[in-house]
């Protein structure tokens, strides 16, 4: 297949390059060449999708089998990506997210499920994360002539995770020591490798399919408890767990999801935060590699940059809590 993929340099992006190129397909990125290196083997083509010119230069004399959206962020900008593109292409693949369905995670969730009101032209300033990305979906579902393919992914790790999520965890397992461990660790969680969301989106991709699909891993694929067990096992740390229940975390001022990454409490609005049906997607054919193998290839990657220039934040937040911080609440629950 002729693939351009949109993005293409980091984690989920990249995972999708790097699994096209294992197929066989002819890739071409487009991207500003701003935020990683293109992967040999690959046309790159430079340029800002939010700019006119540079995308009717790759629209120029090209044409693929399918367009592979990975980082599309403001409805109006995919918007225009569509249009230009409409015709060029028989499918356009468009990676959304988990956080445009408006009831998550208060409520269970499926493909049928309610998406936030946001227009196809929305500008950036017209919605938060999850409101735009149902903006872009409508985007893409409204203005591309041809297969229109959503993809909904949940909770994403794996090797190149610019997160910061997962690379905080291993990181502070291989320090060693008392680790102030966040609520109940039966808690059930579920994840998906960023490898798996590549193939399957490739797969529907090749078959030409005009569908959406969430894409998270099975249900309970992990706890908490198993999780942080294994970046104990894979970093070889002498890591000691102490639980802390949630009420004791929260009056002492702990940030949920960030400061301890991928732990809420247990509120009404985040209840189903980790029940979410792929059914749909199982039966077309995604298939989930097991947690261990996620973790494992996420410290095999990570375990040779130096601890210094491990990255633990995006353009919007910071993960892991300072270690003074951890050190003082878990004085106060030995203290309790």
């Amino acid at each position: 297949m002729r693939t351009l993929i949109i993005g293409g340099t980091v984690f989920l992006g990249r995972a999708i390059v790097q699994e096209a190129l294992r197929r066989g397909h002819q890739v071409t990125t487009f991207n500003r060449g701003a935020s990683g290196a293109d992967a040999p083997g690959v046309e790159a083509v430079h340029g800002d999708r939010q700019v006119t010119a540079d995308l009717e230069r790759l629209a120029e004399r090209r044409e693929w089998d399918a367009v592979i959206d990975v980082c599309g962020y403001v409805p109006r900008v995919v918007g225009e990506s569509v249009r230009l593109l409409s015709g060029r292409a028989p499918t356009y693949a468009f990676i959304s997210s988990i956080s445009a369905i408006s009831e998550f995670p208060a409520k269970a969730v499926n493909e049928e499920s309610a998406r936030f009101e946001c227009a196809p032209d929305a500008g950036p300033d017209d919605g938060d994360y999850g409101t735009l990305k149902a903006g872009c979906e409508r985007a893409v579902e409204q203005g591309f002539d041809g297969n229109r393919l959503i993809i909904e992914p949940g909770l994403i790790l794996g090797p190149h995770e610019n997160v910061g999520r997962l690379p905080w965890w291993l990181t502070r397992m291989q320090r060693g020591g008392r680790v102030l461990a966040p609520g109940d660790p039966a808690k059930p969680m579920q994840v998906i490798d960023a490898r798996d969301i590549a193939a399957f989106t490739l797969d529907q991709a090749e078959a030409g399919t005009d569908d959406r699909f969430l894409t998270s891993g099975e249900q309970g694929n992990t706890t908490y408890g198993g999780w942080l067990a294994e970046c104990a096992r894979v970093t070889g740390s002498d890591a000691e767990p102490i639980w802390v229940d949630d009420d004791f975390l929260l009056e002492h001022d702990v940030e949920p999801w960030t400061e301890f990454p991928l732990w809420v409490p247990n509120k009404p609005d985040m209840k189903e935060l980790w029940d979410m049906s792929s059914a749909k997607a199982a039966a077309a054919g995604l298939r989930c590699r097991p947690v261990a193998e996620t973790v494992a290839d996420t410290w095999a990657w990570l375990r040779d940059i130096p601890v210094d220039q491990r990255s633990f934040r995006t353009s919007m937040l910071t993960h892991g809590i300072e270690p003074d911080k951890e050190a003082a609440i878990l004085a106060a629950w030995a203290a309790r």
